[in-house]
């Protein structure tokens, strides 16, 4: 038996539910990232895009400001190290300032940390995400207790907040850290250990599943991530990716998430797409941009 670790995709402390798991089933682009003038007519602002080699336009070396919600969590935490390390600048988005202090670098020029909770509303979020910056990364996740609302309050109207505020201020790039089995029911897995255990607490997976929808049919450029279950230790196998409503077991290392998280900002290939993701030894190490490419768009 494997232990099923659960939490941005679903749980941060009370994330153990035993399933069986069968055997069967990244180096970094230039941190030369364009600015593009958006062309849909749904949203205005501009995209983060991957530089073609063929492209005739000038360089434009700027360093882009990340914002990350939920940014002393433990997915989030992680997501906020690897944009630092890749060169990127980052406006962490915390409820908790002390928290925040002791969880995240205190000594980088590149990271600035705000106020934020999803729970109070698009306009407040719209001022700490600031005109500034050019792509929102999402790793929120409720923190279980006897309020069964709190799903819908962080994962479901936190979300669709994080998306409004997006739209008011013009930023086209979102990327959401969401969870496998969201969509449990449609796959036949209504039985699933893991899916009825997740949604014991306030329906958490239909919570996620609804705010996944509403970015969807946003108009704004998104990357939904479905992890499965999450470790805290360091990778221990290559990812694998797969179309959405595909996975519905196995676990992968939090770092690797974030990573995933990370590369999707760099690569057209994830450009409106849901993948899942899983860590397996057997499987072979692909480029994510082999791995984005692999998936059709939603």
């Amino acid at each position: 038996m494997a232990t099923l670790f659960l939490r941005n995709s679903p749980f941060p402390h009370i994330h153990r539910c035993l399933v069986s798991f069968p055997k069967s089933y990244p180096s970094f682009p230039s941190s030369t990232i364009r600015i593009r003038p958006l062309t849909s007519s749904k949203m205005g602002g501009s995209e983060i895009t991957e530089e073609a080699s063929e492209s005739k336009e000038e360089n434009v070396n700027v360093k882009k400001k990340i914002f990350v919600a939920g940014a002393t969590g433990n997915t989030g935490k992680r997501v906020v190290e690897q944009l630092l390390s890749k060169g990127f600048s980052v406006k962490a988005g915390v409820r908790d300032l002390e928290k925040a202090k002791t969880s995240l670098p205190n000594d980088n020029p590149s990271l600035q940390i705000v106020q934020a909770d999803v729970t109070e509303g698009s306009a407040k979020l719209a001022e700490a995400i600031g005109d500034d910056s050019d792509a929102v990364i999402c790793a929120t996740g409720f923190r279980p207790g006897w309020d069964l609302t709190a799903p819908w309050k962080v994962d479901n109207f936190g979300t669709v907040n994080l998306v409004e505020a997006c739209r008011k201020l013009g930023v086209n790039r979102f990327i959401l850290i969401s969870s496998i089995l969201v969509n449990g029911a449609a796959m036949g897995q209504l039985f699933n250990p893991a899916y009825i255990f997740l949604n014991v607490f306030g329906l958490t997976l239909v919570a996620k599943l609804q705010a996944e929808q509403y970015i969807r049919k946003s108009g704004i450029n998104y990357t939904i991530v479905r992890p499965g279950g999450l470790r805290n230790d360091p990778p221990t196998g290559n990812v694998v990716m797969e179309p959405e409503d595909t996975l519905y077991e196995g676990t992968i290392s939090r770092d690797q998430v974030a990573e995933v998280a990370v590369e999707s900002l760099v690569h057209l290939e994830s450009s409106f797409k849901v993948v899942e993701i899983v860590s397996r030894t057997d499987a072979p190490k692909r480029s994510y941009k082999d791995l984005f490419g692999s998936i059709r768009q939603g």
